[in-house]
């Protein structure tokens, strides 16, 4: 045996020496069970670049505390236990050692509730124990976050943890299908396994998942229809999809999830049109749908979905005009109609949304005289963005100061009592609008949406698909 596992031992027989002896807390003995505080030093051992951290924490939940771990007493006997295990870059010390990996011992720790590691396997390939996860009875909140080491498939066992609440396994490269075991969670309210390399279909079965609250799935290779089962999660407030290479239409059972927050199903396949019954969305804010082949209009439905801060529908192939009742929408702080064929004029109305401060309908057919009102132009600055649509003038009887120059509108000129927009057709062709491609890009838009209704996700800055590609 080395030096240093004959140390570490000597280490264990110290503590398990500290541990006998008894000491009081609140006028009541308390102790530790050997069993249990093994467990932990190997589980530490397994992770942690220090051979002598059980020498200096021999007493992890009293006398010599560490800020990754956390006890509770027990009602009987009144004895401490393990509850918490965080390792993470808000604990800089020590640090994860390059052959980091999940001890079997977790086993040894049946009243751990919380356990979280960030950013720790970074070298040595590691995968998800089927035996570790399935006897590890007290989890209440799994996350294994930031791990590019961590590969494999999702141990369909993790199921017989039926205490779990919140289950995290973002920004790894775990592979395979989401296992259809994993709807037997049936207290899980959060499930991210966003930033992966997973494939294969959601399972219909996801329906049962009746608290669920946050559902996301985003960067990945899941395909097929979205299923219609995902208008059961009736208590979602997050859903996103977005980046993956789902089908078909959107399902119009969505529009049961009367607390949805957040939907983004951007950088996918989808067929439009946009479901009306999604005017029951009562309490959206942020409605992301970033190319896809929607090729319709914009919903008619839209305007009364009143407590929209965000609306994304850059890419999809719409047509037609920009509604009126958009100007209705006075929450509304970014929208983002990019990369179509809408038509008409842009109502002048948009300016005198009092919240609005990103606009971008560039590269579209709009035409006729610009008419948003001068101080939203200047407020906005280059936050709108009006380029590519070449029918669209201004006039300087409207605009008494200078315009800025980077949204290329040219002054409207008279040509036979007429504007030279108004000689265009509504078809004209835009030879200035960029070729679309469907390239997994996430739009500045839906990037700000996704950190700031989520803050405690740390996600990645690489575009997904290369993600998944590699």
């Amino acid at each position: 045996m080395p030096p240093s596992s004959l140390l570490f031992l000597g280490f264990f027989v110290l503590a398990g020496e500290l541990i006998a002896g008894q000491h009081r807390s609140n006028g009541v003995q308390t102790m530790m069970e050997e069993d249990e505080i093994f467990g932990l030093f190997e589980v530490l051992g397994a992770l942690l670049e220090d051979p002598g951290w059980a020498e200096s924490h021999p007493q992890p939940c009293t006398e010599t505390p560490w800020p990754g771990i956390q006890c509770e007493i027990g009602e009987d006997p009144p004895i401490f236990h393990v509850t918490k295990i965080h390792i993470g870059p808000d604990i800089a010390s020590p640090p994860c050692k390059p052959s980091a990996n999940l001890s079997e011992s977790l086993l040894k720790l049946p009243f751990l509730k919380t356990l979280t590691i960030f950013n720790c396997f970074g070298t040595s390939p590691v995968t998800l124990s089927p035996s570790v996860f399935g006897g590890v009875s007290s989890l209440e909140h799994l996350a294994l976050v930031s791990n590019p080491a961590l590969s494999g498939k999702i141990p369909r066992t993790l199921s017989k943890i039926a205490s779990l609440r919140v289950l995290s396994l973002a920004q790894n490269n775990l592979l395979g299908e989401i296992p259809r075991e994993i709807t037997g969670l049936v207290n899980l309210e959060q499930l991210d396994l966003s930033y992966n390399k997973l494939s294969g279909e959601i399972p219909v079965e996801i329906g049962g998942l009746n608290g669920l609250t946050i559902l996301d799935v985003s960067c990945n290779g899941i395909e097929g229809n979205m299923p219609s089962s995902l208008g059961q999660l009736s208590m979602l407030q997050k859903l996103d999809l977005s980046s993956n290479r789902f089908t078909g239409a959107i399902p119009p059972d969505l529009g049961k999830l009367n607390r949805l927050v957040l939907l983004d199903l951007s950088n996918n396949f989808i067929n439009g049109p946009i479901p009306e019954t999604l005017s029951g969305l009562e309490h959206l804010e942020y409605l992301i749908v970033d190319h896809n082949p929607i090729n319709s209009g914009i919903p008619l439905f839209i305007g009364t979905l009143g407590k929209l801060k965000s609306l994304s529908l850059s890419g999809c192939g719409l047509t037609g005009p920009i509604l009126n009742s958009i100007s209705s929408l006075e929450n509304l702080t970014a929208l983002a109609l990019d990369n179509n064929s809408l038509n008409g004029t842009i109502p002048p109305n948009l300016g005198a949304l009092p919240n609005l401060d990103q606009l971008n309908l560039s590269h579209n057919q709009l035409s006729g005289q610009l008419r948003l009102p001068e101080d939203f132009i200047h407020r906005l600055g280059n936050r709108l963005d009006i380029r590519g649509n070449v029918g669209l003038c201004r006039s300087n009887q409207i605009y008494k100061n200078s315009i800025p120059t980077y949204l290329e509108t040219p002054v409207c000129g008279p040509i036979n009592g007429k504007t030279s927009a108004d000689e265009r057709p509504d078809d004209y062709e835009r030879s200035t609008k960029p070729p679309r491609h469907h390239d997994k890009m996430i739009s500045s838009a839906s990037w700000v949406v996704k950190s700031s209704f989520q803050p405690f996700s740390n996600l990645v800055s690489a575009v997904c698909f290369l993600i998944f590609s590699l």
